[in-house]
């Protein structure tokens, strides 16, 4: 594998990170109660629970993609990383 990012890298990434973000989704919502959250200063989030859904999902979806590019940057050989350019 080439150090570039290419479509299928992005795929091998992005899908399972979309697939988890929405099963995390499910189970945190399935607990939790978008009205009940308040910020780190205790002040309520004026958002609607449609919002709270978004954004939750966006960053559920970073987060599994990060980690699986680090999973992916890691499994590399060494080989690939040490060659010479």
């Amino acid at each position: 594998m080439t150090a570039r990012l290419n479509a299928r890298t992005w795929l091998i990434v992005g899908w399972p990170a979309f697939l988890v973000a929405g099963v995390l989704e499910m189970v945190v919502f399935a607990m939790v109660d978008p009205a009940d959250l308040h910020t780190f200063g205790g002040g309520r989030i004026d958002l609607s629970p449609q919002a709270v859904y978004t954004l939750a999902f966006f960053v559920f979806w970073a987060a599994t993609a990060v980690a699986g590019a680090l999973t992916l940057m890691l499994a590399r050989p060494a080989e690939d990383i040490n060659r010479p350019v």
